[in-house]
């Protein structure tokens, strides 16, 4: 756990702690009168940078993606590999997610958090999507927060100067890459008084909630652990299936990799020991040296399914109904902008990654800070997932090489 994670984390319990014992007490409301603004500006401060930030980093993203065609066709293959499991991961996550809460839905100490949401920007209505799926106006798309049309902008956009005279695409890329370092510059700065936003944030849900606000944390934790845990199994699944090889065999070629993952956190800590179990998998070095990396840099199958469980998580606590096409349209959402987690920083990255799948769901975003709090141990099943993931698609394309 780094150090700004235990000072958000001390900021959470803090905050709740004094909310609820100061609550119904007149000193709470004098108290509230402060800190609530102070929560609003803070949360304001951090969802400011992420549709510029999404935008640059899916652009950057696709165009490292499909730039190069290193390993003739073994790269496209991949990169088709990781769509369709990406997408087969955040559906099922959507599906588990909602059963799971069917069988143990939120508390009514929990939903008493919704008033928060209204600490949300202002989104547009998700309306028919089919009919405003392409942005007649991108601009307007991105003012009103429709993250939904602004994927598919950024996505085809990026496709785009990925296709472009070279000269040109080393400019774009330029200009991209240094607005995500502008924004990322910004994160930081707010970050830095993130103990002090989230103490504000949890003081009013302390005050409302009371410590039954720990029991709706700790719902959060094990719904985004258990949504980790079925993308490790689907990982397995394909694995066996469309790998042909056996989940004992697979077990033991992921374990190493799968036990830098948990003790780093970090994926890419974990390439030197994934390049190690090709070999066990079957799995020829060229083929390695080519999916490892892109899969490490761009395919993020259970963190894109857990985006999916926070946004269908705090449509519950708000009681927001979500209709299985927008199911779907979160689904989508997860996937591509999953695209755009590249080199950030876990507390950016929960952020700038789960804030658009919420607003393309409609559901209020005022509890991420809160969350954030305590994603330490559902990052670690992120990376665990993650990794495994990518090892599965790696034995999969390599499988599906021979057999073509």
């Amino acid at each position: 756990m780094t150090g700004l994670s235990v000072r958000i984390l001390s900021g959470l319990a803090l905050g709740l702690f004094a909310g609820a014992a100061l609550a119904g007490n007149s000193t709470s409301e004098t108290f509230l009168i402060v800190l609530r603004p102070i929560g609003k500006l803070w949360l304001d401060a951090l969802t400011m940078t992420v549709v510029p930030l999404v935008f640059s980093l899916l652009v950057t993203g696709i165009v490292s993606a499909t730039s190069g065609g290193a390993g003739g066709r073994t790269a496209p293959r991949a990169l088709m590999w990781f769509a369709i499991l990406l997408m087969s991961a955040c559906l099922v996550s959507a599906a588990f997610t909602t059963v799971a809460l069917d069988l143990w839905p939120v508390s009514a100490e929990a939903a008493s958090l919704r008033s928060l949401g209204g600490m949300s920007p202002e989104i547009a209505p998700a309306g028919d999507w089919l009919a405003n799926i392409i942005p007649a106006n991108p601009l307007k798309a991105a003012s009103d927060t429709a993250m939904v049309p602004l994927v598919i902008f950024a996505v085809l956009f990026g496709f785009a100067v990925g296709n472009i005279e070279a000269e040109l695409k080393v400019s774009m890329l330029t200009f991209f890459k240094a607005v995500v370092q502008a924004m990322l510059v910004i994160v930081h700065w707010v970050l830095l008084i993130a103990p002090l936003g989230v103490f504000a944030l949890a003081f009013s849900v302390g005050t409302q909630a009371g410590a039954s606000a720990a029991g709706a944390l700790l719902q959060y934790i094990v719904l985004a652990v258990s949504s980790c845990l079925v993308t490790i199994t689907l990982s397995y699944i394909v694995a066996t299936l469309l790998g042909r090889i056996s989940p004992f065999t697979f077990a033991r070629a992921a374990l190493a990799a799968q036990i830098v993952a948990a003790s780093t956190q970090s994926s890419l800590a974990s390439l030197p020991a994934m390049i190690n179990a090709a070999g066990v998998l079957g799995v020829g070095k060229e083929e390695a040296g080519i999916v490892l990396p892109l899969a490490v840099s761009i395919f993020r199958a259970a963190s894109a399914a857990a985006n999916v469980t926070v946004a269908i998580y705090l449509a519950h606590v708000h009681g927001v109904t979500i209709a299985p096409g927008t199911l779907v349209i979160g689904a989508l959402v997860a996937a591509a902008v999953s695209v755009a987690a590249v080199g950030l920083p876990a507390q950016v990255s929960f952020f700038a990654i789960i804030g658009p799948v919420c607003i393309a769901m409609n559901v209020p975003i005022g509890l991420l800070p809160l969350l954030l709090a305590v994603e330490t141990i559902p990052d670690i099943f992120r990376t665990l997932g993650n990794v495994t993931a990518d090892l599965a698609v790696t034995r999969v394309v390599a499988q599906i090489r021979r057999n073509g």
